[in-house]
């Protein structure tokens, strides 16, 4: 039986103890460069605007309360970013009034935003018959006796984010959109056709990153 020689056995422990050394500092060098770019860079959010909204239905029940409704809601986002690409991973849009989401979710296909690029979406968001919480379906109907009702349009997804070949982990994004629906003679909207009213917004939305 041959027996093993203490001399090489701890060359080669030696030779990889240095290649775990200077791998590690190494590894630590390019996470320090990595940080350091994105802490220069510092990416800014993308801005979203709720260009228009075409309202197709709006049709609420009583006893019990419910609300059928169908929209098509045109909304843009821009990268502000002159350096870093933005991939939209899962963007799903949906509508609620006083916190309660009325519709269901629409899912909006995946994209890569560019450096200062803008993206245009005009997803449909419908509910039919969703039942109405009783403290706000007497803030429904007087709303609409008013001739105003405002909705939220909302977008919640996930974000990545790319400087040079880097890429990011995923980050959550929520966007709130309000959505002023007028009725009767103080409707601002426009006829398109089919019972469908459309009404130019150009509203900013709040973005949370």
């Amino acid at each position: 039986m041959t027996k093993s020689c203490p001399e090489h056995s701890h060359k080669w422990r030696k030779f990889w103890w240095r290649v775990l050394k200077y791998g590690s500092i190494i590894l630590l060098i390019l996470l320090i460069i990595v940080l350091i770019t994105w802490a220069i860079l510092h990416p800014h959010k993308p801005r979203f605007v709720l260009q228009d909204t075409t309202l197709y239905a709006f049709n609420v029940s009583s006893n019990p309360s419910l609300l059928t409704s169908t929209f098509q809601a045109t909304i843009s986002s821009r990268n502000p970013n002159d350096k870093i690409g933005i991939y939209y991973d899962r963007l799903d849009i949906y509508a609620t009034y006083r916190d309660q989401q009325i519709t269901v979710r629409t899912r909006i296909p995946k994209s890569y935003e560019g450096h200062k690029d803008v993206d245009v979406w005009s997803p449909f968001i419908y509910g039919n018959s969703v039942p109405i919480a009783p403290y706000n379906s007497v803030t429904l109907s007087q709303d609409q006796a008013n001739g105003y009702v405002m909705i939220m349009i909302k977008v919640d997804g996930r974000v990545r984010w790319k400087v040079g070949t880097f890429i990011s982990g995923s980050y959550h994004i929520f966007v709130t959109c309000p959505a002023y629906i007028t009725f009767g003679s103080r409707s601002k909207g426009t006829s398109v056709g089919n019972n469908a009213i459309k009404y130019q917004l150009m509203q900013k939305c709040d973005v949370n990153v």
